[in-house]
């Protein structure tokens, strides 16, 4: 399984608009940070995590060629609003994309995209998605995905386990059940905004103790705000976990 990280960054993306402080001013790339999504690869399928607004500059960064479903967590923007640049992968495959969601989600995409499925001019072309409830486990190309709910302040979300790889963001707190789905799981992302508490985002402490509790061989923060400074952040961190950045690939 091959594991890209497309974007490690907030809702706001690194560098901030109109922001002069260190890290947007930086000239280490590693501190340019899109939207948070990821790409799993395995089995010749590609798998999306998330949509972002930059889904189009991530994927051909990446060197993306095709998609075959999409995990989304939640239906915020920074999320989901990518999502009209997959028609290229429907127009390149002919095929249309499952894309699974809790049942909020979906209600959200379709209020956001209502276009997308009602019977309009095509012109150039509609997303051709197929929106699933991530209600449990499903298999997904021969390999076992369960949902993972956790709590976005106080609006449920998802994240994902997908063999063993887990993947969470935009969280800032998981229930006990969840934990028990990941715990020793071999690879973990997890999302760290800033160093001070948030009410809908995980701390780097609070990210920190939750890694320590489900003990995985590896873990990778995500969803890095514009007050962490890659190396800085990088140079503290406990051996087994890592800070991720656009572009880095995990095999796995």
């Amino acid at each position: 399984m091959l594991i890209t990280f497309l974007g490690t960054g907030t809702s706001v993306g690194v560098p901030q608009i109109a922001c002069e402080c260190a890290v947007c001013c930086s000239d280490n790339p590693n501190n340019k940070r899109t939207r948070s999504s990821a790409l799993i690869e395995y089995g010749g399928k590609s798998i999306l995590i998330d949509a972002t607004p930059e889904l189009r500059l991530q994927a051909l960064s990446a060197g993306m060629k095709r998609l075959d479903a999409i995990l989304f967590t939640h239906a915020h923007a920074d999320h989901v609003h990518g999502l009209d640049d997959v028609r290229i992968f429907n127009m390149r495959q002919k095929q249309t994309i499952p894309c699974y969601a809790n049942s909020e989600a979906i209600d959200d995409i379709k209020h956001q995209y209502s276009y997308i499925f009602k019977d309009t001019q095509i012109g150039g072309g509609k997303p051709k998605i197929d929106l699933i409830e991530a209600a449990g486990v499903f298999d997904l190309f021969g390999t076992k995905v369960t949902p993972l709910p956790v709590m976005h302040g106080a609006l449920g979300i998802l994240g994902y386990l997908v063999g063993d790889f887990a993947y969470i963001t935009d969280a800032s707190e998981i229930s006990g059940k969840t934990l028990e789905l990941i715990q020793g799981v071999d690879t973990m992302v997890i999302n760290a905004l800033r160093f001070h508490p948030h009410s809908t985002h995980f701390s780097v402490d609070q990210a920190l103790e939750i890694i320590a509790g489900i003990a995985p061989k590896q873990a990778f923060l995500t969803h890095i705000g514009h007050n962490i400074e890659h190396e800085a952040l990088s140079a503290e961190l406990p051996e087994n976990v890592f800070l991720a950045y656009d572009g880095l690939k995990l095999d796995i």
